[in-house]
């Protein structure tokens, strides 16, 4: 379903990470899941009721509000780091460097992604001027298969770890 660089877990154990807790919403034990692994789809996310729904067991995932019931949550999501220096992801002829992402447009049925972006255009391996306002998108099947670096540099200030990536092919539009 991704690219063979493609590792995806969400880890609940990690100690003093934002998102980390020794229970779910539930009163279950959290586990550490192991979603994607060398870009095959490995595990979904449960709580009690969607496990049941599916004849599987919970995989501890259970979130709660304030006022609301339980629902599938995730806890520490990491894209685990690569191995590529985060600046030797810049190193190619052309390309779009993205630094900030701006609204959502993501239609679940056709797989098709859109969103505003801005960052720097790359030259010749180097960032040769700022961009912004411009529209990045790509089916997200394609995006994920279309991974070809992962960066050795996640940010570990969020619940959601991310290290830098570089997809092959995307379109861009403005000016």
């Amino acid at each position: 379903m991704a690219s063979s660089l493609i590792d995806l877990i969400d880890d609940p154990l990690l100690p003093h990470a934002p998102g980390s807790r020794p229970f779910d919403g539930e009163g279950l034990a959290s586990r550490t899941n192991v979603l994607v692994s060398g870009g095959t789809l490995r595990t979904f996310l449960c709580d009690v009721f969607a496990a049941r729904k599916l004849g599987r067991r919970s995989t501890g995932s259970a979130g709660r509000g304030v006022g609301g019931g339980p629902h599938v949550s995730t806890s520490n999501l990491i894209l685990r780091a690569g191995k590529t220096p985060a600046a030797e992801l810049e190193r190619l002829p052309r390309g779009l460097y993205v630094t900030e992402l701006m609204g959502f447009g993501f239609n679940a049925v056709t797989g098709d992604y859109s969103q505003g972006a801005g960052g720097f255009w790359i030259e010749n391996g180097e960032r040769a001027f700022p961009v912004s306002e411009i529209t990045i998108s790509a089916n997200f099947d394609d995006l994920w298969k279309g991974v070809d670096a992962v960066g050795d540099d996640p940010d570990k200030r969020s619940s959601i770890q991310v290290p830098t990536f570089r997809v092959a092919q995307m379109t861009i539009a403005g000016s």
